[in-house]
């Protein structure tokens, strides 16, 4: 039963009309109201437009504004302090000077000698004096002395002189060790040190076949009593020089020995 009065509802409803009449009067105010807008806005633009005609007399009062409010330019204001933006260039430099061209085409001026360049002299070679060859032997100045001396042979440098035969040439290292002990034994200090430089005293002395020295003496004095003495007693401090070699047939080995200072 309820179904049934349902269904009748529905059908109702779709039979009766939907209202048409408030929708239709809404739309039609919504134009007029567009329409009054239009009319309105076009009223008052026409109105501002001919205030200022010819046809339209009146009065009109016109302010002046501040002159705060800065007018338009056509050129933007300079802010910069300077005069001017693109200082002036320097100054060219000059141009080089040219040298003026040569006439080749010149006429020569007769009668005119050309100057004669002196030509220069040649140099004489000077001629060295050449040095004039002495036939003599230059021997230094020594006291004599009792002792015989042969040089001959001796090779060795230093202030060591062996007076017998070749001894130095063949038994060179034996003249070296005089050498060294004797320097060794030698006190400097003993010598007074206002003696010139260079100063030398020569001695002589013996040496025995088992190499002990004997009496030194003075051969040639230097001139300091103090240089003298000091290398007389180097002698006298040396116990043995070593034995003589065994190639040496001599008993004794007599040797000459200078102290320099």
């Amino acid at each position: 039963m309820s179904v049934l009065l349902e269904r009748e509802e529905q059908l109702e409803l779709e039979l009766t009309g939907e209202p048409i009449a408030a929708p239709a009067t809404g739309s039609v105010l919504l134009h007029l109201a567009l329409a009054g807008a239009v009319a309105a806005f076009y009223f008052v633009n026409i109105s501002h437009n001919l205030w200022g005609g010819p046809n339209v007399g009146g009065a009109i009062q016109v302010n002046l504004v501040s002159s705060a409010i800065p007018l338009p330019s056509d050129v933007p204001p300079n802010q910069n302090v300077l005069a001017t933006e693109k200082p002036s260039p320097a100054p060219a430099p000059p141009e080089p000077k040219t040298a003026a061209p040569k006439i080749d085409d010149a006429i020569p001026i007769t009668g005119k000698k050309e100057p004669i360049k002196p030509q220069p002299t040649p140099q004489k070679q000077q001629k060295l004096p050449q040095p004039q060859q002495q036939n003599k032997a230059v021997y230094g100045e020594q006291a004599a002395n009792n002792l015989p001396r042969a040089v001959q042979g001796q090779t060795n440098p230093g202030p060591t002189s062996i007076t017998q035969g070749d001894f130095g040439t063949r038994f060179a290292w034996y003249v070296d060790g005089i050498n060294r002990k004797m320097s060794q034994v030698w006190n400097k200090f003993e010598v007074d040190p206002r003696t010139p430089k260079g100063a030398r005293v020569f001695i002589i002395f013996p040496i025995s076949r088992n190499g002990q020295p004997g009496n030194p003496q003075l051969d040639r004095s230097s001139g300091s009593p103090t240089l003298d003495r000091s290398c007389l007693r180097a002698v006298q401090r040396v116990d043995t020089f070593g034995a003589l070699p065994n190639g040496y047939n001599g008993s004794n080995l007599n040797v000459s020995y200078y102290c320099e200072y």
